[in-house]
């Protein structure tokens, strides 16, 4: 005797199992649209509640509505590490545990979502931590802390939390400024090309300081030489080194201005060579440059400017290192302190800090040139953009 109750349950099943199935694929169509995540960090003293994602496809750069991946206070910098597991954000304040000192936030990625699932939170170990970054190994969290003028190393457990620090150094002296430079003010930490040595822009005393870095351990020891002069008042920031690693670029927040020195990786030694400004020759008023970066195949050289609210561009000579400047484009905003080319290299997106927006530049792949695709992403005080992968 045939069982017709039993046949409609098991198509019943058959049925809502092939609409499941169809349902996911369009879900994964839909997603491989877009082959990037890009996350976003922001002060949140004007209406910003945190970090916030978008995807982008870079085949015709379109790009997701952003939502809230996090909330945090002033994550003001952020870093992924090169698995897209973790996130580390940087909270830019002073009174992190009721004492003189900065956080920082470790983020475990939630796959599909674009949020954020905070699993840590520790002492920057100084005030208003204003930059970090990890090491070519993955193991260890270098970060800069601002106002209180030191940088502190933390190894990188393999559940994306951070161990107790391998070292804490403090920067001493001032410069010629005294509106910005009575005390050290370290802005940027980052390791050499190789791995080797940990360079930090101070832009407090006008000195790239360099530390031999024992990646087995994450102690830094001052190298010889342990520090690289820049003119009085100059105020490094950020820097920037090509492919090759031959040729770092500094850029001076305070004059405007990049210095290019040629560069010895074994040692760290380095030459000044030029010294070239970041604004148009008929520009009239007060600016502070704000980022640098060197494109992946080490022809040109970006630069954010401040008040004059544009984005010039350089070409870098294969052979001297030495600068040219070819272009400056509008960032299409206020104050772009911070912008990021995208893992193509096809794409630049601009932080308008001041205006509340994010602009998106097609990148000449022949002269390196800027076009602006008026394609503007809405987010309150952004500051720092990072790429992570969807594939």
């Amino acid at each position: 005797m045939i069982n017709h109750r039993s046949h409609l349950q098991r198509f019943w099943n058959y049925g809502i199992i092939f609409l499941l199935l169809v349902f996911q694929f369009l879900i994964s169509c839909n997603t491989n649209d877009y082959n990037y995540r890009v996350f976003v960090g922001t002060y949140t003293d004007n209406g910003s509640e945190g970090i916030y994602s978008f995807q982008f496809d870079p085949e015709d750069g379109k790009t997701t509505q952003p939502i809230l991946a996090a909330k945090s206070d002033n994550p003001s910098f952020i870093v992924i590490d090169k698995e897209g597991k973790f996130l580390y954000a940087v909270n830019e304040v002073d009174n992190y545990d009721e004492n003189s000192s900065g956080a920082i936030s470790v983020y475990e990625l939630v796959k599909g979502s674009g949020k954020l699932n905070l699993i840590q939170q520790v002492s920057s170990l100084g005030a208003h931590p204003a930059h970090l970054s990890i090491d070519k190994s993955g193991k260890y969290l270098l970060v800069a802390n601002y106002t209180s003028g030191n940088i502190s190393v933390f190894p990188i457990d393999k559940d994306g939390r951070l161990g107790e620090h391998t070292a804490l150094i403090q920067n001493y002296g001032s410069s010629v400024n005294l509106e910005r430079q009575t005390s050290p003010h370290t802005h940027f930490i980052q390791v050499s090309n190789d791995n080797n040595f940990v360079m930090v822009a101070d832009l407090g005393i006008d000195k790239i300081l360099i530390f031999q870095f024992d990646s087995a351990t994450g102690s830094l020891k001052p190298n010889e030489p342990a520090y690289i002069n820049l003119s009085p008042g100059s105020g490094p920031r950020h820097f920037a080194f090509t492919p090759s690693g031959k040729f770092l670029y500094v850029l001076n927040e305070l004059t405007s201005t990049v210095t290019i020195f040629d560069f010895d990786s074994a040692t760290a030694s380095s030459q000044s060579k030029q010294t070239i400004s970041t604004l148009p020759e008929n520009f009239e008023g007060t600016n502070t440059a704000a980022e640098i970066l060197v494109d992946a195949k080490g022809k040109f050289l970006y630069a954010s400017n401040r008040g004059d609210d544009s984005i010039v561009q350089f070409s870098i000579d294969p052979l001297t290192g030495m600068l040219s400047q070819i272009d400056w484009v509008s960032s299409g905003g206020k104050a772009p302190r911070n912008f990021e080319i995208d893992p193509t290299g096809k794409w630049l997106f601009s932080a308008n800090q001041n205006s509340d927006n994010i602009l998106l530049f097609k990148i000449d792949q022949e002269n390196g040139k800027l076009i602006n695709t008026n394609q503007s992403i809405n987010i309150k005080s952004p500051v720092c953009i990072k790429f992570t992968s969807l594939k």
